[in-house]
């Protein structure tokens, strides 16, 4: 009888990294020093000893020949004592099986060994299999050595049930989030082995010259050798890798109004859908997909051996559909969906935490797209993200080390050209991405809070700079400069406080500062924010709604609002570029928000003019002032300081 290897036999038996394990064992080398012989009645205790004892052992001579079994030893090999003798142990209990086992095997029968110790699969005499460490040890005072086999099938079964309740989520009984990635992590060793021997097979196939091809396999392409032979080392595998990561939408509103009882129902539910699903996928080298849940209310599909993003996407749209039928927990149905983020490429060159963290930002872009959907990772949308993500990382530096400058942008007077203020505009000089306009990086600022440093120094900047040409022209109208403003800045710091105090230090007149928030902003203000515009328009200073019109448009509202500046939206302007197909709805519609603004006792200033139709346009309509690149594109301060006291621009 031979042992069973522990495991698949390809590409490298279990049981060998068991018997490595085993084989680290070192002991001092044996002693020849003879130890006082044994009386013959103590003899025939020991002999006595050895063959009624419980534990399998046999006395094996220098060669590795049986040379005494006891009876439990032929009992768990199914033969006589006697009958084993003069037979290779080796192959009774399969030490033979691999070389480090043979060597160390073969160290302690020479004496260069004190003993070694290793793990087999051994099948019973009566039929079941079971499992056995081996011991092998010289026997004191002779040239013999002593084998034993200990059944330790027991201690390996509680070591497998153990190992199963680590590795499985107790409430869907799926594999959990170190199984998984103990799969995964198997599944890329094994795909950068197959890229490698594919490697080794080209550089082989390209050694090889033609007329040996010719003369060996004919006229074969070169190609399909290569193939042939990465078929032969990966048993038909891809080498590619998929993941299907999912969230249930809305999974905590069902735990905090039914109770985590039903919800742990659900998610036993979910994870029978997602199995059968990814059983009905198909199966690889590897068996059908894993599907494990990773914590909360996310689970995972794992495909090796993937053939490619349409079966990823195939397999996320059958989830989709399963998990939209009702579940029907004891009487109650319930509803659910679920977002998907889908990653497959190439396990060659990736590791499990770059495609987990792919995964999760896929996962991210489905919620933020509307839930219920699935999305394949986008390498162009993710450099955006990381991008974004680098900006965030040294937006709060940047203001520190000067990375940031204005620049101005004229307000020009539709009836005379004269420019009556500017709009001041924030650039990033970024080091390693350039010149950044304001939409690259403001709402990074709003989300991450350093807004309010950021608008600090452009609003003290802006002051400065206007006091600066009121100074250099003091014959001329002094011009007001505005100055955007994030309703995170109202809320997160002492707005009113900041801008009496820049006034007071830079000298700059209230009336000659504007500040704007967008419609969205304003429209709905109570308690603080509206506090806060009130005691700024009570200062002097001007309040401007930017973008009016594609908001809240509340008008009622609109009234009870400290706001003295309306500017209109560009998309009301650009629907003025057909001259000759102009649409007379787009011209009612501006001329009635002029004359409500008017009403009110408010100024209009025109977004987005880019031509002298649309001025002369607005100007009848009665809008007061407009800004565009018909005047000026964003300049810096000098070029402004041109523009002060010189001709006017043409309207």
């Amino acid at each position: 009888m031979s042992g069973i290897p522990e495991g698949p036999v390809h590409p490298e038996p279990p049981e060998t990294r068991a018997a490595e394990s085993a084989l680290t064992e070192r002991h001092p080398p044996y002693g020849a020093e003879p130890r006082v012989g044994c009386s013959p009645s103590e003899l025939r205790d020991y002999r006595a000893a050895f063959r009624v004892a419980q534990l399998a052992m046999a006395v094996i001579d220098q060669d590795g020949v049986v040379v005494a079994a006891n009876d439990s030893f032929g009992l768990l090999l199914g033969a006589e004592p006697e009958a084993l003798r003069e037979q290779a142990a080796a192959d009774l209990v399969d030490l033979a099986s691999d070389g480090r086992t043979w060597h160390a095997y073969r160290e302690v029968l020479r004496g260069r060994r004190s003993r070694f110790r290793c793990t087999r699969r051994l099948k019973h005499a009566d039929g079941r299999s079971l499992w056995a460490e081996v011991t092998v040890a010289p026997v004191p005072d002779s040239r013999r050595v002593l084998l034993s086999i200990a059944d330790i099938s027991d201690r390996r079964e509680l070591q497998a049930r153990l190992r199963h309740l680590q590795m499985h989520d107790p409430v869907t009984r799926l594999p959990n989030r170190a199984l998984f990635f103990e799969r995964l992590s198997a599944a890329l060793e094994a795909s950068a082995q197959d890229a490698a021997d594919l490697a080794s097979a080209a550089a082989i196939a390209g050694t090889a010259s033609a007329s040996a091809i010719a003369g060996a396999v004919g006229a074969v392409d070169p190609g399909e050798t290569i193939s042939s032979s990465y078929e032969s080392y990966g048993y038909g595998r891809t080498g590619r890798i998929g993941l299907c990561y999912l969230d249930l939408d809305g999974f905590k509103a069902v735990n905090d109004t039914l109770g985590h009882r039903v919800g742990d129902r659900l998610l036993a539910a979910v994870a029978s859908r997602l199995t059968e699903c990814a059983d009905s996928d198909g199966y690889t080298r590897s068996g059908g997909h894993l599907v494990a849940r990773l914590g909360g209310d996310e689970f995972a599909i794992l495909v090796e051996d993937s053939t490619g993003t349409e079966q990823l996407a195939d397999l996320a749209r059958s989830v989709l559909c399963a998990l939209q039928q009702p579940f029907d927990l004891g009487g109650q149905r319930l509803s659910v969906s679920a977002s998907i983020g889908v990653v497959e490429r190439s396990g060659s060159g990736t590791t499990a935490t770059a495609l987990m963290q792919d995964a999760d930002t896929t996962l991210y872009w489905a919620k933020a797209d509307g839930k219920a959907r699935w999305t394949l990772f986008d390498p162009e949308r993710n450099a955006h993200r990381m991008t974004r993500q680098a900006l965030s990382s040294t937006l709060r530096p940047a203001v520190e080390r000067g990375e940031f400058a204005l620049e101005y942008q004229p307000l020009v007077d539709l009836v005379d050209g004269a420019v009556r203020g500017v709009e001041a505009l924030v650039r990033w000089n970024h080091p390693q991405f350039g010149v950044l306009p304001p939409n690259r990086f403001v709402g990074i600022a709003e989300e991450d809070g350093s807004i309010v440093e950021l608008g600090r120094w452009v609003l003290r900047t802006a002051c400065r700079q206007a006091r600066q040409w009121q100074k250099d022209h003091p014959r001329e109208r002094p011009i007001f400069v505005s100055v955007n403003v994030a309703v995170r800045q109202v809320w997160d710091s002492d707005l009113v406080a900041d801008v009496a105090g820049i006034l007071a230090e830079t000298g700059l007149a209230p009336y000659l500062l504007q500040l704007e928030l967008t419609e969205s902003a304003v429209m709905g203000s109570a308690g603080r924010p509206l506090q806060a515009l009130q005691a700024l328009s009570d200062m002097g200073v001007r309040i401007a709604i930017d973008d009016f019109g594609t908001g809240y448009s509340n008008l009622a509202y609109l009234s009870r609002l400290p706001v003295s500046v309306l500017k209109l939206d560009g998309s009301f302007v650009r629907g003025f570029q057909d001259e000759e197909h102009a649409n007379p709805a787009d011209e009612l519609i501006v001329e009635a928000l002029v004359q409500l603004a008017h009403r009110l006792g408010l100024t209009v200033t025109a977004e987005c003019v880019e031509t002298s139709g649309q001025a002369s346009r607005l100007r009848r309509i009665g809008c007061d002032t407009g800004q565009g690149w018909l005047y000026s594109r964003a300049v810096t301060p000098d070029r402004i300081a041109e523009l002060i006291g010189a001709e006017p621009l043409p309207v």
